[in-house]
């Protein structure tokens, strides 16, 4: 914990942070850029008696990570480190043309330049699809904050919805188990946005309502959007889209890869190569397929990205990873080749599908340990931390930019992202402020993670058997 001093000059610092923020949304108007007026306005100096109610401690036992045998990462958004603004506008403008030109939705929103509602955007917020809904929720589940499209829902709109006490039976399922959600008949109601990949999808789906309340005169009683925007969001993914430049966002990755993905520090690769000097293991599990893995890793870790860890598992099929016994595939190239038995996984090797158990007994066998320390590094608190967390001995570290964003800490005194990452509207990913209520990604990362921090550039500036302990928000 922060010593009250250290406490009062972080909370200064914090407000002169906002204070900066704001400056910038001034220069920027005043320049002609593409600022968000009502952004702008909401944008206020809080007092010093606003941050300390607000502060949180996060996980608190000290940890080093040099104390694992082996330390485990995901990719997307944990090593890589993507450009969030530019990703997110290439998917919202992927996503929205879908939508208008192949299923036929009105362009007067979709089309709409996405500065115009950056401020409604926030990870982590929840869709109810049949209402048409954006809501977010506390750690029990009590849905505390919710827009219709666009437009904010008051408590008693909330209250229309969802009844006393504005409880919704899927995001209740959700707060007690997020993976009770994530298939079956609850999967239909609601959609989490969990991380940079899914965030868009958020502003794509509350215009298309706009658009349809408007066309309809007032709200629909069903909306039928979900089904039109998942297509649209295979089209973008698909795995086999990749070799094949469809779909839009591949090939623009593939022209043009440095408008999107930030190069590791020189630090930080240093980081891994000290943790093998050391005879740590380390493991990648990413849910992005071999070719696309290879690409993104190649323009973030450099040619020799492959040396740096001992195994490499892609198109894991995370949270299913952590939980089912799928086999591991083979790879000649970028092609699957068919099942390997665990007992043949090499150190080295590249695999896709696999189980946790597979890798586990890899894990013990190269490690000498016969209950090897394990942890595990990613962004989705769902996919990455939650579950690994509740169904393996492995300890997780949730990576969250929004600690810097918010002006928490950080590898640098501001994220050049903020814009896309805090929202007025919303309010803090960690905190809802009008009710005090911490939010379910908080009680996440406070219940299933050893410890919360921005990034690995931010793990790489300090020493290398740096102690972390508990975080103020």
């Amino acid at each position: 914990m922060l010593t009250s001093r250290w406490l009062h000059r972080k909370l200064l610092l914090r407000n002169c942070h906002k204070l900066h923020q704001r400056w910038r949304c001034v220069s920027n108007y005043e320049k002609g850029g593409t600022t968000n007026v009502k952004r702008l306005e909401k944008i206020t100096m809080p007092t010093m008696v606003d941050h300390l109610h607000q502060t949180l401690t996060l996980p608190g036992n000290p940890i080093k990570f040099t104390d694992y045998d082996c330390l485990g990462f995901d990719l997307d958004n944990t090593i890589c480190r993507y450009k969030i603004g530019a990703m997110i506008k290439l998917e919202y403008e992927t996503l929205s043309k879908f939508l208008v030109e192949k299923k036929g939705y009105p362009s007067n929103h979709l089309l709409r330049p996405i500065e115009d509602n950056l401020d409604f955007m926030l990870k982590g917020l929840i869709l109810d699809v049949e209402n048409g809904n954006l809501l977010r929720i506390a750690s029990d589940g009590h849905i505390i904050h919710g827009s219709h499209g666009t437009t904010e829902l008051t408590r008693q709109q909330l209250l229309e919805y969802y009844g006393v006490p504005c409880r919704w039976q899927a995001t209740d399922e959700f707060s007690s188990n997020p993976l009770f959600t994530w298939n079956g008949p609850f999967s239909e109601k609601m959609r989490t946005l969990l991380d940079y990949f899914d965030m868009p999808a958020g502003l794509v789906f509350a215009r298309a309502v706009d658009s349809l309340d408007e066309q309809n005169g007032g709200p629909l009683k069903v909306y039928k959007i979900w089904p039109d925007l998942l297509d649209g969001i295979q089209e973008m993914f698909q795995k086999e889209h990749f070799q094949l430049n469809k779909g839009g966002y591949f090939k623009e990755m593939k022209e043009n890869p440095h408008n999107y993905i930030h190069k590791c520090s020189d630090s930080l690769i240093n980081w891994f190569k000290t943790l093998r000097s050391r005879n740590k293991l380390l493991f990648l599990i990413t849910g992005s397929n071999v070719d696309f893995a290879s690409h993104t890793a190649l323009h973030s870790l450099g040619p020799n990205w492959k040396e740096l860890f001992d195994i490499i598992v892609c198109f894991a099929k995370k949270p299913g990873f952590f939980i089912y016994e799928r086999s591991f595939i083979g790879l000649e190239g970028f092609e699957e080749v068919g099942p390997v038995d665990e007992k043949d996984l090499v150190r080295g090797g590249i695999y896709t599908y696999g189980n946790w158990t597979g890798l586990c007994n890899f894990l013990k066998k190269h490690s000498g340990a016969s209950d090897p320390k394990i942890i595990y590094f990613g962004d989705n608190l769902v996919q990455d931390i939650y579950t690994p967390a509740v169904h393996t001995p492995c300890d997780t570290v949730a990576i969250c930019e929004e600690l810097q964003a918010e002006g928490v800490f950080g590898h640098d005194r501001t994220h050049a992202d903020e814009l896309f990452l805090i929202s007025s509207t919303w309010g803090s990913y960690f905190r809802h402020h009008e009710s005090r209520k911490h939010t379910i990604w908080h009680d996440i990362i406070q219940k299933h993670s050893k410890t919360c921090i921005p990034s690995l550039e931010y793990v790489a500036s300090k020493p290398i058997d740096y102690e972390y302990g508990s975080i103020q928000l």
